[in-house]
């Protein structure tokens, strides 16, 4: 097989992606070290299609030529390939020439002739925007039918919501609607595999082509530095072997690379099923187009309240319980894929995204969340004096946080577990997710008369479930219980840079004196603070507190456990004179039973 024909026959596997791989080695030919050394590989003996819009002139096969024994060149020598590496990596415009039609000669006449209509121009599609035409006449070959399927959204944004505050507060980032619809796409196809299957043909004949992995592609819309836009579709390899933690970086990275220019042809090899978001635009409903070698595609409608309730405030919506809804299409290739088929995986992605099969549990799992998700249920139905109730109700669940809410709190480093307590439950109370949005008499609480239940239980949950837990109910004394309550029910706030950077420098502090320690003082009694450092920025808060509010002294009640560091980082003890006696030097004079 030629070296063409044999590209010829893998071209196909990069999709709409095919019009990249023209315009890359269109630059290429032009100078090999403004593209990527992921390419050269690739690019050493490849011939485009006749469909590519590349005219391989005498003059550009040289440049072929030269191109790939440069390439081969910059392998040997080190410095030339370093150099190639940390070009800037940019695609070239595509090139586009027109030729103005002639424009017919006036007919001779007495009077003045009018102007003749301005010409249309004609422009040739070239590079890119021919390969365009050519995928999208191949996609006419593939006989495709599309289901549609429209889903409450309104649990996946509440648990959005609640995983988003909880990456904020721990490692950052951010999970967005589409990583979690993509998720459920990947779910779906395990239980449903054929969905990723693909037409293809053996011997000349029908044949179906059974994809063991799932290599989800991702359409990337990118603007260009000419304003015009280009779609990307790298794909996530193996995505039914990855955990939701790992699926969502693997995507983050995909999107990173494709903004800087830096995917290579691995990452559009081999896709099996695509994901395309057209709502992020604005667009409610989508076709998108089939390509050969898939067996269907997803696409993602803007999420919206239906229509006919757009028109209402945010308070009716939240009475009535109407929850925003994104249109969901499969299209798929009718040849191998029936309709009954692509109308049940939309019900399988329907259902997981409203909770079913823990599907919620599992993520919040792979993030390491230490909460259960919010459940779907149905609403409540109310009346006027079931109104009163609900107050009543949602009073009982603030109560249930100050007595029950450190038994929730995430206290424990060294392992994770998912925490819940029934008292602490919505539906323990009567309440349900559409009652999140609403707003109800807080009696108080938070300094404020009236509050969402959403913003109450997460000032709840900052006051008594996160990595510090509280119990002080039991006291009998009302003004006490309030002081307590009136400090710590606030929302949290992350503390400023300046406070954070004072916070890490006292932990160095600490882990270096014990590292210290550990290293020069082998086996000698150091009362290590090993495994609880973090009580050295928290006496220092304590303390450099109580010295802004007026106090006139400390007195430290202090374990074996921790003794010297406290001394070293928070008395002020000089480090010399903590390592002077480790050696021997110490004064006992006036002491009591030694130095201490």
């Amino acid at each position: 097989m030629s070296a063409q024909s044999e590209h010829e026959g893998h071209l196909p596997s990069f999709g709409p992606n095919e019009w990249l791989v023209d315009e890359i080695y269109q630059q290429y030919l032009t100078d090999p070290k403004q593209v990527d050394e992921a390419w050269w590989d690739f690019f050493a003996d490849y011939m485009p299609t006749e469909h590519s819009g590349i005219e391989l002139t005498e003059a550009a096969l040289a440049a072929h030529e030269a191109a790939r024994v440069e390439a081969q060149a910059a392998e040997i020598a080190q410095d030339a390939t370093s150099a190639a590496h940390e070009a800037p990596h940019t695609i070239s415009a595509p090139s586009l020439s027109s030729a103005p039609a002639p424009t017919a000669p006036a007919a001779p006449t007495t009077t003045p002739a009018a102007p003749a209509p301005a010409a249309a121009e004609v422009v040739l599609l070239k590079g890119p925007a021919a390969r365009v035409v050519s995928n999208m006449e191949a996609s006419l070959a593939l006989p495709t039918a599309t289901s549609v399927r429209a889903v409450p959204v309104k649990l996946l944004i509440d648990n959005r919501i609640v995983i988003n505050n909880h990456l904020a507060r721990a490692r950052g980032g951010k999970v967005s609607f589409t990583h979690l619809i993509g998720w459920a796409m990947v779910r779906a196809l395990k239980a449903m595999p054929e969905m990723n299957w693909a037409y293809t043909e053996l011997d000349g004949k029908p044949a179906i082509q059974h994809n063991e992995r799932v290599n989800l592609g991702l359409a990337i819309d990118l603007a260009k530095p000419d304003g015009s836009r280009q779609l990307l579709v790298p794909n996530i390899k193996n995505a039914d072997q990855l955990d939701f933690a790992t699926f969502w970086s693997t995507y983050e990275e995909l999107v990173r690379k494709a903004r800087h220019n830096k995917l290579g042809p691995d990452d559009f090899a081999g896709t099996t099923i695509s994901l395309t978001n057209p709502g992020t635009i604005g667009t409610v409903h989508s076709v998108p187009r089939l390509l050969p070698g898939q067996g269907a595609i997803l696409g993602v409608g803007a999420m919206d309240y239906p229509a006919e309730w757009q028109g209402a405030s945010i308070d009716t919506l939240a009475k009535q319980a109407i929850s925003k809804i994104v249109t969901l299409t499969s299209t798929y290739d009718h040849r191998i894929i029936q309709g009954a088929q692509s109308g049940e995986f939309l019900r399988i992605i329907h259902g997981l995204l409203l909770g079913e099969n823990d599907f919620y549990d599992d993520v919040f799992a792979a993030l390491h969340i230490p909460y259960e998700p919010i459940r779907w249920a149905a609403d409540i139905t109310t009346s006027h004096d079931a109104d009163l109730d609900k107050t009543a109700r949602v009073q009982e669940l603030i109560h249930a946080f100050r007595v029950r809410g450190h038994l929730m709190a995430d206290t424990d480093p060294l392992d994770y577990t998912q925490r819940q307590h029934s008292d602490l439950e919505l539906a323990s109370h009567g309440l349900t997710l559409w009652d999140l949005d609403r707003e109800f008499p807080t009696g108080g609480f938070s300094a404020k008369s009236f509050m969402r239940l959403r913003d109450i239980l997460g000032v709840l949950r900052d006051a008594y479930c996160r990595t510090i837990g509280i119990e002080y109910m039991h006291m009998q004394d009302p003004e006490q219980r309030e002081w307590i309550q009136e400090r710590v029910e606030r929302k949290y706030d992350k503390p400023a840079r300046d406070e954070q950077l004072r916070i890490l420098r006292r932990l160095n502090a600490a882990e270096a004196f014990e590292t210290f320690l550990q290293t020069k003082y082998v086996g000698q009694k150091r009362f290590s603070l090993e495994g609880a450092e973090s009580v050295i920025p928290l006496m220092d808060a304590v303390i450099s507190a109580a010295a802004r509010a007026g106090m006139d002294e400390a007195c430290i009640g202090m374990p074996h456990r921790g003794r010297l560091n406290v001394l070293a980082n928070i008395a002020g003890k000089s480090y010399g004179q903590i390592f002077r006696e480790f050696e021997g030097d110490f004064e006992v004079e006036g002491s009591v039973q030694g130095s201490g």
